[in-house]
């Protein structure tokens, strides 16, 4: 049974930093590819930051672009997201995410159904003064 298990959430101000993990039960984590997607109050799940199994390929989407860094520990069976500068609007649940499939990732269209993949229960980020 694959799991994966958010954490590294809280409330920063504006400006601010914070790292959020992703811990993943399971055999094969370096063999897929990993996903950040948030869900911003009343907003549907908006497609943050991937990363390639071997941690060689990441992309962002454009508002976090620059201010967001993914990365993965394989050996730890950890990815993680570290974000800096943070915005009021970066307020959200994040969500990782991990496909079915080795080395295929997840489409935009396919991380709005959380019942594609594997999700974690999310951890929540505010930004606020």
């Amino acid at each position: 049974e694959v799991q994966l298990v958010e954490s590294g959430g809280g409330s920063v101000q504006p400006g601010g930093s914070l790292k959020l993990s992703c811990a993943v039960s399971g055999s094969s984590f370096n063999l897929h590819w990993i996903h950040w997607v948030r869900q911003a109050p009343g907003k549907g799940l908006e497609w943050v930051s991937n990363i390639n199994p071997n941690g060689l390929a990441t992309a962002y989407e454009d508002s976090v672009r620059g201010r967001f860094t993914v990365s993965r520990d394989n050996a730890k069976n950890t990815a993680y997201l570290q974000m800096d500068a943070l915005k009021p609007e970066d307020t959200a649940v994040y969500y990782c995410v991990r496909g079915r499939i080795p080395w295929v990732g997840l489409s935009n269209s396919e991380l709005q159904n959380k019942t594609i993949g594997f999700w974690g229960q999310g951890t929540q980020v505010t930004v606020s003064s």
